[in-house]
């Protein structure tokens, strides 16, 4: 890895800033919900909110990434969290629901910029290494899912209302974050993007290797996100399981989520990405039968590590298998659609998780995630058989 540029490190350190968001949501976004909302069922939605806020952003900044460079947007999504940090903590202070929920849904504008963090390392390499740089920028995400919740647990009553102290220092951290991303270099976009020319997204999503990759990431982020966001209330509020074990199992997940980058881009480069895509979708069987069998903590704890493990092959093994579907040039418009997909069902998932778990219950939830996951062993073997 010795041989990775500058860029790749340089985003793999503001990553691990503008990360730091999505725990601390995770871990917190429920037990504020629950505290501000007008009614038990929207208790999840600051989580749902900061998904959607990812989902609705993911196709503008795609083509704003066209338009002015991905250096000068990369500042602004970290001034658009900047904001959204700020008023979270406003809105938490003055005991507004529907604030807290805008603001979050800024930081999840805000990711949808973090999220072509991955795309600009890739862009950094040859083709042989953009398995290697993708997985690279991911282990940021190992410090943000300690620092997550640890800003949030620490700075609890650092102001008078609980948990606004935590996201004025994510502000902090996103100003910090901005001054790093300054010494971005960034690569010349092709003039055949420019001059939007390459073939139509239509002849592009033609192609089974194209939905194969989109499939794999966006299935993963979804069952991940579909159980990791039920898990703080079924945790805590239902099974009576303490703050201190609930925060322990939400960041040994998202530990389990990025861990895997030391060694997934080189285990794509050895195997294939059809390989870990299958090994990930394994791993998520596991994850949902420990899970289903039992809620004891160690069950939580085993359950959620390999729910990151499998979405880190999943995703890992997409974002990789994704650039052999487009040419020079068209990189945005499939990169875009491919978010919008990804992260648009994944906001379905968020939303509707709170729902599920209250109305059908925890094992019911679990079982709900199996029919995606044959959806990508299709995808897989659809790709595969044309291949």
């Amino acid at each position: 890895m010795k041989t990775l540029p500058f860029n790749v490190w340089l985003l793999m350190v503001v990553g691990s800033i503008a990360m730091t968001a999505a725990p601390m949501v995770v871990f917190t976004g429920g037990f504020i919900g629950a505290a501000l909302a007008p009614s038990s069922s929207l208790a999840t939605l600051p989580v749902a909110i900061l998904v959607v806020g990812t989902a609705v952003a993911v196709i503008p900044v795609a083509f704003l990434m066209q338009r002015i460079g991905r250096k000068r947007a990369f500042l602004l999504g970290s001034f658009i969290s900047t904001c959204g940090a700020l008023l979270s903590a406003f809105s938490i202070s003055t005991q507004s629901f529907w604030g807290f929920c805008g603001g979050i849904f800024f930081l999840g504008a805000g990711l949808a910029f973090v999220q072509q963090y991955r795309f600009a390392a890739m862009e950094s390499v040859e083709p042989n290494k953009m398995a290697s740089a993708a997985a690279r920028v991911l282990l940021g995400g190992l410090i943000a899912a300690y620092v997550g919740p640890e800003i949030s647990l620490a700075s609890k009553d650092v102001l008078a209302t609980p948990y606004a102290g935590g996201f004025v220092i994510l502000a902090v951290l996103y100003l910090g974050g901005s001054a790093l991303i300054l010494l971005y270099k960034p690569n010349p976009i092709p003039v055949a993007e420019h001059k939007n020319k390459g073939r139509g997204l239509s002849v592009i999503a033609a192609q089974p290797l194209f939905w194969a990759a989109v499939l794999s990431a966006a299935v993963g982020y979804a069952v991940m996100s579909f159980i990791m966001t039920a898990t703080p209330l079924s945790m805590h509020t239902q099974m009576g399981h303490s703050l201190e074990d609930t925060k322990w199992v939400i960041q040994s997940h998202i530990m389990a989520m990025f861990l895997p980058s030391f060694f997934s881009g080189w285990l794509v480069g050895r195997f294939g990405s059809s390989n870990i895509m299958l090994a990930g979708v394994f791993t998520f069987v596991l994850c949902i039968i420990i899970g289903f069998v039992d809620q004891s903590l160690m069950n939580y704890w085993a359950s959620l590590v390999l729910l990151g493990i499998g979405w880190n092959f999943l995703f890992v093994g997409g974002t990789a298998l994704l650039p052999q579907s487009y040419r020079e040039g068209e990189q945005f418009k499939a990169q875009g659609f491919n978010e919008f997909f990804v992260f648009g069902l994944q906001a379905v998932a968020s939303l509707s998780s709170g729902w599920v778990l209250y109305t059908l219950g925890w094992q019911a939830l679990l079982v709900i995630c199996v029919p995606l996951l044959f959806v990508v062993v299709l995808a897989i073997y659809c790709w595969k058989r044309t291949g």
